[in-house]
C-alpha cells in the first residue's frame, strides 16, 4: 500500500507536469489549504495514537470533489488533485521534518490513497458529463457526493487497517472497529467540510474556503491543546503508578508491563479506545491501594493472597484512585480486580489475569512464560476468565513470532 501510495503520487505530478496545470488560481489556493493544514497538524497525545490533520484531509477531499468554481466548470482531474495533495502535503510537513518530528510516512499514504480514490469516483464521470446526465443538479448531486465520502471513508478505514495489521501483528477485527469509531467522530466531520467546501465553492468561489477553513483551523489548534492534557494526564497517572515501585511495595517495571500487557489483551478483546484508556490507567495504578498497608507485601505479589486481602487492597486502592481525580470508571476497575470474575467488567478480568500473569512469571524462573500461561489455563474454572486467558495466550504467541522477527510492535509484552 506504501507503494502503492507512492506510484499514484508520481504518477499525479508526472502527468501534471506533462499536460500542464489547470486552473492554476484554483490548485493554487487548495494547495494553500492543504499545506496549513499539515502545517497545524495535531500531534499524538500518546504512543500509539496517531497524528490528525483534519484541516488538511478536508481541503483535500474538497478538492477531489469540485466540479465548479463560482458557476465556471473545472477541467482538473485525478492525476492533478493527486499531485496538488502530495506535493502541499509535503511542503506543509517541512518544518515538521526540521523539528525532527516529520510526518508519519503513513498518514500520507492514507490521504494520497483516500483522495485518489475519491478523485476517481468523481472527476471522471463529471468530467465526461456522464454524472450530469445521471444526477441533474440538486439533491441527488448532493447524494452522489455523500455516497462517494462514505465509500472513500471506508476505503480509508480498510486501508488504515491494513496497515495497522502489517505493521503490528494485531488481529483485522478490532482494528478495524477502532478505525470505524474514528471516522464516526473525526472522520465524519472532515468528510462533511470537505464536502460542503466542494459544494459552496461552486458557487461562491474560492471565498468559500477560509470561511469554512477557519472553524476546522479553530477546532485543530484546540486539538494541540487537549493533545497537551492528555500527556500531562498521562504522565502524572504514570509518576503515581511508580509510587509504589519507589517505595518498595512492588518489583521495577511492574505496573508498566501490566498495562502494556492488558492494552494488548484488550485490543485482541475488541475493547474500544476509550475503553482501552481507562484499561491502561487502571492497570497502571492497580497496585496503589498497597501503599495504604503498615505491613507490605512481600514482593508485591497480591495474586497469591488470600481473597480477602487481594478485596482489601483493591478497595484501598480504588479509594486513592479517587481522590486523584482520575475518571470514577478507572477506580471501579481498580476495585473489582479481587471480585470473583463471573461478577467482574471484562476490563478488571483482563487486569487480574495480566498481573498473576507477570507475578507468576517473575518467579517460576526458566520457562517460566509457559508455566505461568499453563497455570492460568487450569484456573480457569476458578480465578480466570477462559476468553481472557485465552487472549493472553494469543497476544504472546504473537509477541513470539514479532521477537522472532515477524511485525513489530507486539513484542513490547514478552518476558524474557
Amino acid at each position: 500500500m506504501l507503494a502503492a501510495a507512492v506510484l499514484f503520487g508520481l504518477w499525479g505530478i508526472g502527468g501534471t507536469l506533462a499536460h500542464g496545470v489547470q486552473e492554476r488560481g484554483t490548485a493554487l489556493a487548495f494547495g494553500v489549504l492543504i499545506a496549513v493544514g499539515e502545517l497545524v497538524r495535531s500531534r499524538a497525545a500518546v504512543e500509539g495514537e496517531r497524528e490528525t490533520a483534519p484541516l488538511a484531509s478536508a481541503g483535500a477531499l474538497a478538492y477531489a470533489l469540485l466540479g465548479e468554481n463560482a458557476g465556471a466548470a473545472t477541467h482538473h482531474g485525478v492525476a492533478q488533485v493527486v499531485a496538488v495533495t502530495v506535493t502541499a502535503g509535503l511542503l506543509g510537513g517541512v518544518p515538521h521534518l526540521l523539528a525532527g518530528r516529520g510526518p508519519d510516512p503513513v498518514d500520507i499514504a492514507r490521504r494520497v490513497l483516500s483522495v485518489a480514490f475519491a478523485a476517481t469516483c468523481f472527476q471522471p464521470p463529471y468530467n465526461s458529463g456522464a454524472l450530469a446526465e445521471l444526477v441533474d443538479p440538486g439533491p441527488w448531486y448532493a447524494l452522489w457526493i455523500v455516497g462517494v465520502l462514505v465509500a472513500t471513508g471506508l476505503c480509508d478505514a480498510v486501508v488504515a487497517t491494513a496497515l495497522a495489521r502489517s505493521r503490528t501483528g494485531w488481529p483485522f477485527g478490532p482494528l478495524l472497529r477502532d478505525e470505524l469509531r474514528a471516522m464516526a467522530r473525526i472522520g465524519s466531520a472532515v468528510c462533511a467540510t470537505g464536502a460542503v467546501m466542494a459544494l459552496t465553492a461552486a458557487v461562491a468561489g474560492l471565498w468559500a474556503l477560509p470561511v469554512f477553513a477557519l472553524p476546522l483551523l479553530l477546532a485543530q489548534l484546540s486539538l494541540h491543546r487537549c493533545a497537551g492534557v492528555r500527556r500531562t494526564y498521562r504522565q502524572t497517572i504514570a509518576s503515581l503508578a511508580r509510587a509504589t515501585e519507589v517505595a518498595g511495595h512492588t518489583p521495577h517495571g511492574h505496573a508498566h508491563r501490566v498495562a502494556a500487557l492488558s492494552l494488548a489483551m484488550g485490543r485482541e478483546l475488541g475493547l474500544s479506545q476509550a475503553e482501552r484508556t481507562a484499561l491502561e490507567y487502571a492497570a497502571l495504578m492497580h497496585d496503589i491501594g498497597q501503599l495504604s498497608l503498615v505491613d507490605p507485601v512481600e514482593g508485591g505479589a497480591t495474586a497469591s493472597l488470600p481473597a480477602w486481602r487481594q478485596r482489601r487492597i483493591a478497595l484501598l486502592g480504588g479509594a486513592v484512585v479517587r481522590q486523584t481525580g482520575v475518571a470514577v470508571k478507572v477506580a471501579l476497575i481498580v476495585e473489582a480486580q479481587a471480585d470473583p470474575y463471573r461478577e467482574q467488567p471484562l476490563s478488571a478480568r483482563i487486569v487480574r489475569t495480566a498481573n498473576a500473569y507477570d507475578e507468576m512469571v517473575r518467579t517460576a524462573g526458566a520457562g517460566g512464560a509457559l508455566a505461568a500461561l499453563e497455570r492460568l489455563r487450569l484456573a480457569t474454572g476458578r480465578d480466570h476468565h477462559p476468553e481472557v486467558v485465552a487472549a493472553l495466550a494469543r497476544v504472546l504467541a504473537r509477541a513470539t513470532a514479532t521477537a522472532a522477527g515477524g511485525p513489530t510492535g507486539a513484542g513490547r509484552v514478552t518476558h524474557r
